[in-house]
């Protein structure tokens, strides 16, 4: 049975600094979490996009999974990728890591095409595809985080404890260290999911269903991790079916099926239209913003 979570679930303002995810300013007041849809979402920066993708098409077999997609990700903002089962959103994800070749198009970071995994990309799988019997603790699963360009059989340092040691403390989990992964509940597990990514120390996170499965205060921590994450300049891009999360947590929203339906604010995108579009006819839709059209 999952152990008891000890860990401290105050506001984690200004501690991203604790471990090195380069100049992090403090954290502002945190509003408490709603549901409702942003009229407009947060100012954008007008950065240039370093990570883009140019009419992306991925098929397995002669089922299309992805098609025609073309997008740019900039550093400081927060996107949620909205759409149903099988809408092709942890096939965008995974291509966007260089884990997955588009059949068709290109994917670049800088302007040069991903061929493969770079450090600069953290990738979060999601749960249910993880093996949780494997022999492993909760700050081995952190350390893998660091193992990544690393000689197969080089051990880990003293540093690299601590930092991963910092990591989990961040997320709440440091009490439970030595604990099998296994063990944890699904809330806990997604925290250790966290804190490995946090090691990466990288410039765009991407996560499958990161909010899928957890507890209130896991959710709450999600949302606090990507706002800090977001105001260091790093790049957020996560998957979800859930309208009311994409809505709270995103500066951006993407509908998805395949192709894309809709890109930009929440409270501009996630009209009644085109969420219909996105999940098909009958799909429930409580709050959708008035079609203006």
């Amino acid at each position: 049975m999952p152990v008891p979570d000890h860990g401290d679930r105050s506001s984690i303002g200004g501690r991203l600094a604790t471990i090195p995810l380069g100049e992090t300013p403090p954290a502002a007041g945190r509003e408490p979490m709603t549901f409702a849809v942003a009229s407009q979402g947060r100012a954008t920066t007008g950065a240039t996009p370093r990570w883009s993708l140019d009419d992306v098409r991925v098929h397995f077999g002669s089922r299309s999974a992805l098609d025609g997609i073309s997008l740019g990700f900039s550093p400081g903002e927060t996107v949620s990728l909205l759409g149903p089962n099988g809408a092709g959103k942890s096939t965008l994800l995974k291509s966007l890591a260089g884990m997955l070749p588009p059949t068709h198009g290109v994917v670049c970071f800088d302007g040069v095409p991903v061929r493969r995994p770079s450090p600069a990309v953290v990738y979060v799988p999601q749960r249910t595809g993880v093996d949780w019997h494997f022999p492993v603790s909760v700050l081995d699963v952190t350390l893998m985080g660091l193992a990544q360009g690393r000689p197969r059989w080089s051990p880990f340092r003293g540093q690299d404890r601590e930092r991963s040691l910092a990591a989990l403390d961040l997320v709440g989990m440091r009490a439970l260290a030595g604990i099998q992964i296994g063990q944890l509940s699904g809330g806990q597990q997604q925290r250790v999911f966290l804190a490995r990514a946090l090691v990466q120390n990288g410039e765009i996170y991407l996560l499958d269903e990161p909010f899928a499965g957890v507890d209130v205060p896991t959710q709450e921590l999600l949302v606090a991790l990507f706002r800090e994450l977001r105001d260091a300049s790093k790049t957020i891009v996560y998957a979800t079916h859930d309208l009311a999360q994409a809505a709270a947590s995103s500066d951006r929203v993407i509908l998805l099926n395949r192709r894309i339906i809709a890109d930009g604010a929440p409270g501009v995108v996630m009209t009644a239209s085109n969420l219909r579009a996105t999940f098909g006819g009958q799909a429930v839709i409580p709050f959708a913003v008035e079609d203006t059209m």
